[in-house]
């Protein structure tokens, strides 16, 4: 059984940063940061295999980086350079599968409770 528990997020500026984190219990394959915006559907924003496979989403790579600290078996994102569409409940999420589409949300059958990000322009 594997449980999640994010923490951070909050409000910032346009151009500002902010850090998620994701406690996890268990022991799961693949972990990844899911968002959902205002009236848009769930999206992958990273997601991180335990081998050290990392993917992105296209619309934060070079923005955003998810960190495994496999000691503390804490999942982290940190966001740079923040936009208004980074907007959203940002989702922790796991697998016990070791192959999977990284990004797609029917990947994953654990989450978390999810945790709120807005940027002000």
């Amino acid at each position: 059984q594997v449980q999640l528990v994010e923490s951070g997020g909050g409000a910032v500026q346009a151009g500002g940063s902010l850090s998620l984190s994701c406690a996890v219990s268990g022991h799961p394959y693949y972990m990844a940061w899911f968002r959902q915006g205002p009236r848009k559907e769930r999206e992958g924003v990273a997601g991180l295999r335990t081998d050290g496979r990392i993917t992105y989403a296209d619309s934060v790579r070079g923005r955003f980086t998810i960190s495994l600290d496999y000691e503390q078996n804490i999942l982290y994102l940190q966001m740079n350079s923040l936009k208004p569409e980074d907007t959203g409940m940002y989702y922790c999420a796991a697998a016990v599968r070791w192959s999977l589409v990284p990004l797609a949300p029917q990947s994953y059958n654990y989450w978390g409770q999810g945790t709120q990000v807005t940027v002000s322009s």
